[in-house]
């Protein structure tokens, strides 16, 4: 059964643009890694320093070996200065009932 993972973001709204032209430039990259379904990205319309990542993975073990691929690649340390708190991460079981 698939996961869906969200990481729920606070970005710099001062920063957003240059934010999501960065995270465009990478997304192929996450959407053509092993065992990645979709990868989306959700902006609020309500709080402009609020991204929201919407992805669905094979597994939470695929996920997980992306991030780590992430992390050492050197990525999550681009990332840390838009962000203005520590990104949240879910990972969630579709309910069929």
């Amino acid at each position: 059964m698939a996961t869906a993972v969200t990481i729920d973001l606070s970005i710099d709204p001062a920063r957003k643009g240059e934010f999501l032209g960065f995270i465009k430039g990478i997304a192929p990259d996450t959407r053509s890694y092993a065992g990645c379904i979709s990868f989306d990205i959700w902006t609020d319309q309500d709080k402009p320093g609020h991204v929201l990542f919407y992805e669905l993975w094979d597994s939470r073990g695929h996920q997980e070996k992306y991030l780590a691929w992430r992390t050492e690649t050197g990525l999550m340390d681009k990332l840390g200065p838009f962000l203005t708190a520590p990104p949240t991460i879910s990972y969630l079981d579709k309910f069929d009932g």
